[in-house]
């Protein structure tokens, strides 16, 4: 067994904080790059600070307003102040720093992600080899996809997701290596705060936890201080149900009195066997380990509607990360290449091989593994581990030759290898921000006009920004997007505007009455006995004479320009027969632009032709006759100016030119007497339900009259 003592002596810790301070540097700096790329983009900056590129960052930025501002007092998602590890971090660094919130919410994610070097490089001490550490957390710290949901802008938890395991992961394997129980401590400890920094990896913990049982049964389980750290581990591992910020301070006093009680008395080893495999079985209950496990799993191989009840379509089929990927993308994604990720996997067995401890880390590999069928989110995990296990194959390989100053050369050059395509991929990876100037100013002018108790109507992906620039609630956003879909994406496509405006009233009332439960479950009675036929409630909403409940607040619907792109996706949603789970009629939607014009022909780049002369759309070998063409233009004064030209009364298609966007958009005529295309594209509006509060080219809000 390695002595603390000696490793010290070995890698004195002034050249180890000299190591960490360079790597931490290297990969802050290698997150500046994109800053350097937006900051002279006057369209990605508001309060004088480039905006957030990551909508649910907006989540909880609008919990640190909350806690700073006192904003958002009658909405009953913003997040409280103890709620997240990162919205209490947040309000203090606000309030002991001289940064603005908009600084902070910015810069955070490079500052607390970069911290991954610390751990790495503290591993690789475990062995005497700071100078593999130190390598390996230039690679780990910027690798494809722990650069990507950490980078400047990325403002979510996920900045935790990977440093704190690899802190973990640390106090683990030193436990395991000079048997101290103050490793074990700490290990705990660490444990013990992870889920209020980034509760979603609580599967990762659990998983690492069971490990460590396993190995220490197995390698040490003649020794005292083995049941002594899987007291503390297992302890930690075990939630507590209090109201946060008490369940972490609970839990840590805890854990600080046993850990002195411990140290203190002598029980006999048998006790300590006893008390370890009690406190295992706690864990394992109230934990719910298998069920949290199952339950990851399955959400993310889910994929359709549901079979329960009414049948509502499944948001995990549109969300990319949460899709299988190809090899070729998990490789990039964990090392920056296919060769890369292959030599960090034989890296990762020998390290195994010949310093059995990195089992430990095994958790960490083999969710990011899982990334191959869950989707691009779980990448991440296993980062670190990759990063310094293809290092320490450098480091073997090098060790083939004779000379040490070609071993060290061959080990830099090939880990320069490693780190090259992941900063091509920094350098080419740049992301804009989740809105521009004039998206934030449109909302800001809602926020004049709204009160905090208003809700504004949008599609999820908007959810989180609106709060947050608007003051105003929301029916669906980032975190609430399941059975609710299908009533804003109703609402988007309807061609009625009693029926937009009558279910926009009815889901905003019957949620705030039912005390925010899910609005589609409640109107319809979703999977009661007297579950209500969807159909003939939907029809019943289209009469201007339905009774509503009484007005309780003002309700903005929210139409952004940038919800073209996924229009398609949006509408999915809402053409379902509730009753069947069957897609109700072929939506035609596509938004494109010409490439070429030979007299009255109009080739699209996405392949449509349109005849202009003839009123003839051209799909591959299908001809479609036209009944609209009409060029839109915007003003300065904000409207929209329409220029039509009728073909035939009972043409199937229209073709909308924004001349000002230089965009064509193809469309059946259901679809072009849609909510969002009569309402945002064209301007037109039943004035007796609708008012237009807000408009600018870039989005259009409407205040609802009923």
């Amino acid at each position: 067994m390695q002595n603390s003592q000696q490793i010290k002596e070995e890698t004195p810790f002034g050249h180890v904080l000299l190591l960490m301070g360079i790597a931490y540097i290297f990969s802050f700096a290698m997150r500046m790059i994109w800053v350097y790329q937006f900051q002279g983009d006057e369209q990605s900056m508001w309060n004088g600070q480039l905006m957030i590129n990551t909508n649910d960052g907006y989540f909880f930025a609008s919990g640190v307003q909350q806690a700073l501002l006192d904003m958002h007092q009658a909405n009953p998602r913003v997040p409280e102040i103890f709620e997240y590890g990162l919205v209490f971090f947040s309000t203090l660094f606000v309030k002991v720093t001289p940064f603005s919130l908009e600084t902070i919410i910015l810069y955070m994610p490079a500052v607390i992600s970069s911290l991954i070097v610390i751990p790495i490089i503290l591993i690789s001490r475990l062995y005497r080899q700071a100078l593999w550490g130190f390598l390996a957390a230039l690679l780990g710290s910027i690798a494809w996809s722990y650069y990507n949901r950490t980078m400047i802008g990325y403002y979510d938890t996920d900045m935790f997701s990977a440093m704190a395991p690899m802190f973990i992961l640390y106090f683990l394997m030193k436990s395991t290596i000079d048997f101290n129980l103050k490793s074990a401590l700490f290990a705990a400890l660490a444990i013990a705060v992870y889920p209020f920094l980034y509760d979603q990896g609580r599967s990762v913990i659990y998983a690492m936890g069971i490990i460590y049982a396993l190995y220490m049964i197995f390698y040490h389980r003649k020794e005292d201080t083995t049941y002594l750290s899987l007291i503390l581990i297992f302890v930690s591992l075990i939630p507590f149900e209090l109201e946060a910020p008490f369940n972490y301070i609970l839990k840590i006093l805890v854990l600080l009195i046993l850990y002195v009680v411990l140290k203190r008395l002598y029980i006999e080893q048998k006790k300590l066997i006893i008390l370890s495999v009690m406190l295992f079985i706690l864990f394992m209950f109230f934990g719910d380990v298998f069920t949290l496990l199952l339950n990851k799993v399955m959400g993310y191989l889910a994929t359709g509607t549901k079979e329960e009840g009414l049948h509502f379509y499944s948001v995990m089929q549109t969300i990319r990360e949460a899709g299988k990927i190809p090899f070729s993308t998990f490789a990039n994604r964990i090392s920056g290449s296919q060769v890369g990720v292959i030599l960090s996997l034989l890296g990762y067995i020998l390290l195994v091989v010949r310093h059995r401890a990195f089992v430990l880390a095994l958790p960490l590999v083999g969710i990011g593994v899982f990334a191959l069928w869950g989707g691009l989110r779980f990448t991440v995990y296993a980062v670190p581990v990759a990063a310094m296990s293809a290092v320490y194959l450098f480091f073997v390989l090098g060790d083939l030759l004779k000379n040490k100053k070609l071993k060290y050369a061959f080990v830099v050059v090939a880990t320069s290898a490693m780190l090259y395509p992941n900063i091509a991929h920094i350098i080419g990876y740049k992301v804009p921000t989740v809105l521009n100037k004039i998206e934030v100013r449109d909302l800001e002018k809602l926020n004049s006009i709204a009160d905090v108790e208003d809700y504004t109507l949008g599609w999820w992906d908007y959810g989180y920004p609106i709060w947050y620039y608007s003051d105003t609630s929301t029916l669906i956003d980032g975190g609430k997007h399941h059975n609710d879909n299908f009533i804003i994406s109703k609402i988007m496509q309807t061609s009625s505007p009693e029926l937009a405006a009558n279910l926009s009233r009815l889901a905003v009332e019957t949620y705030v009455d039912s005390n925010y439960s899910i609005v589609s479950n409640t109107i319809f009675k979703n999977r009661r006995k007297n579950q209500l036929d969807p159909n003939i409630l939907l029809s019943e909403l289209e009469d201007s004479n339905y009774q509503l409940p009484k007005k309780t607040r003002d309700i903005y619907l929210y139409l952004p320009y940038r919800m073209m792109g996924i229009f398609p996706t949006v509408v999915v949603f809402g053409n379902l027969d509730l009753s069947t789970g069957r897609k109700e009629r072929k939506i035609s939607f596509y938004p494109t632009s010409a490439i070429s014009q030979e007299d009255s022909i109009i080739t699209f780049r996405n392949g449509i032709v349109f005849d202009a002369e003839k009123g003839e759309v051209v799909f591959g070998q299908q001809k479609k006759s036209v009944k609209y063409f009409i060029v839109t233009q915007n003003t300065k004064q904000g409207k929209v100016q329409l220029q039509t030209q009728l073909y035939s009364d009972d043409g199937e298609y229209a073709i909308v030119y924004m001349k000002s966007y230089g965009r064509f958009v193809v469309m059946d005529i259901e679809t072009f007497n849609s909510t969002y295309v009569q309402m945002f594209i064209l301007e037109k509006y039943d004035k007796n339900l609708f008012e237009l509060v807000v408009s600018s080219p870039y989005s259009k809000i409407y205040k609802l009259k009923k």
